[in-house]
């Protein structure tokens, strides 16, 4: 499915423990590397948490690696 929308949300409500979820690539959208907070909002609603495991893109301030920490508690790193 897509990364954000209604699709995303009945996917990860379906989800049960142990299940992997495969998304689109959020660099689809112009909003990502703008960090725009509409686009933010959207993909951090169906989540509860945020592990960052990519260390090569932690330092971009991007709404998949800055903006959804605003909203999204625990914000944690992964094992690097």
């Amino acid at each position: 499915p897509d990364c954000i929308g209604e699709e995303v949300e009945k996917v990860v409500a379906a989800a049960k423990e142990g299940d992997v979820i495969m998304l689109e690539n959020t660099r689809y959208y112009k909003e990502e590397t703008k960090n725009e907070s509409g686009f933010v909002e959207k993909l951090a609603a169906p989540f509860d948490m945020y592990v960052n495991d990519a260390f090569g893109t932690a330092h971009r301030a991007h709404a998949s690696t800055e903006g959804v920490t605003k909203f999204l508690q625990p914000s944690v790193s992964g094992f690097l």
